[in-house]
């Protein structure tokens, strides 16, 4: 008889937010029931044209059936660096300092195998997106846990970590705009995080898919843009969300090159890198005309106008983002997470993220995210109302 026990960093591991969502919509479908899914961020907006020519042409070039190199196309990392200059104003290194990456949950998820040996803590928020915490499972590390209140304008409290614990973190993640609550930070935190990383000997890993997906002129900063950040850390950026590209597998870490370095050192024993084609579309998207960014925030922006109001008339508590396509929502009095999702879907057909399967700070909150049509949005609203709260 084969033993097909699992391994002990699985079994200590939650479930996985989404496939227990999904799970749960599945059973209401069953039913017969219009399912409206405001769970899971994932951009209904097609891929841009001319991002999409680039691969089929790319794709009828035989050079691109080949392995690629697992730290990514000379051509696609000079587009990396070419985007955050004129982005960010942050100088970067191509061969040095910038690595492709299979979408940027594969790099967040490998980079702290890289660094993190058992028993090593790194500094974690929560509620957050939950890679962060798993990634630092998988390497045998331990999470910190930093909470991300309302009162700290769900920032972390870097003067709330024990001196002892931050002596003896290896590494802290970060994200903004942020991933669940849709908040933001200005360089003046990450001025914090800089001088708090130098004096604790930290590697700092910050997460920016949503620094594209920002409202009302808003421009989000990279992390890379105050001074000594590239002596601590790193930046994570994806073409998913800027793009909506989240199933053609592509994005980028920048940044510190020992950590880059690290970070290639696994990919190369794990993975082949990203197929030539898709790197050659990355590189139309970055270095194309950007027009179709400002148009897919327009949409948003509109989205999250109509949710915003339709919220607050069927009596429900949520600011207006300045970034992100996410709303946090509180929950209404007398309710949980876990119950508000559990009567929009059964009563309503419509899908969302409880706030605590984010982390327990998460408690009290609800996630929305703008990925369907005005008109989808629009009935979500009228069902909301018509059940009530």
């Amino acid at each position: 008889m084969v033993d097909f026990e699992k391994a002990a960093r699985l079994k200590i591991l939650p479930p996985y937010l989404f496939k227990e969502i999904d799970r749960k919509k599945a059973e209401v479908k069953a039913r017969g029931v219009d399912i409206i899914d405001l769970g899971v961020g994932d951009p209904d907006i097609p891929t841009p044209t001319h991002i999409i020519d680039a691969l089929k042409k790319a794709v009828d070039n035989p050079a691109h059936h080949r392995y690629p190199s697992y730290s990514g196309m000379n051509t696609f990392k000079e587009a990396v660096a070419q985007w955050y200059g004129e982005r960010f104003g942050v100088k970067l290194n191509p061969d040095t300092e910038v690595v492709s990456l299979i979408g940027s949950k594969e790099g967040i998820a490998h980079f702290p195998l890289a660094f993190i040996n058992p028993g090593d803590i790194a500094l974690v928020p929560t509620p957050a997106y939950p890679v962060y915490n798993i990634a630092t499972l998988f390497a045998g590390g331990k999470s910190y846990f930093m909470p991300l209140v309302s009162k700290n304008r769900f920032l972390p409290d870097l003067d709330a970590i024990p001196a002892d614990i931050a002596k003896r973190a290896k590494m802290m993640f970060i994200n903004y705009p942020n991933n669940p609550t849709a908040a933001v930070a200005e360089p003046s935190f990450f001025k914090k995080v800089v001088e708090f990383a130098e004096k604790n000997g930290i590697i700092v890993c910050h997460d920016a898919a949503y620094t594209e997906m920002a409202f009302d002129g808003y421009r989000p900063p990279s992390f890379l843009e105050v001074a000594g950040a590239k002596d601590v850390g790193m930046e994570f950026h994806s073409l998913s969300k800027t793009y909506n590209m989240t199933g053609w597998r592509i994005g980028f870490a920048v940044g510190n090159s020992k950590a880059i370095e690290g970070l290639g050192s696994i990919k190369s024993n794990i993975d082949s890198g990203v197929f030539e084609a898709v790197q050659m579309a990355g590189v139309a998207a970055l270095r194309g005309e950007q027009s179709c960014v400002k148009d897919m925030i327009g949409v948003y922006q509109e989205r999250r106008d109509l949710m915003v109001r339709g919220l607050n008339d069927a009596g429900l508590e949520v600011e207006s983002p300045k970034a992100t396509f996410y709303l946090w929502i509180k929950v209404p009095k007398g309710y949980t997470s876990a119950k508000v999702a559990t009567r929009l879907l059964d009563e309503a057909g419509l899908v969302v993220t409880p706030g605590n399967g984010f982390g327990d700070p998460g408690e009290g909150y609800f996630r929305i995210a703008l990925t369907q049509t005005r008109q989808r949005l629009n009935e979500a609203v009228e069902r909301l109302k018509k059940i009530g709260f």
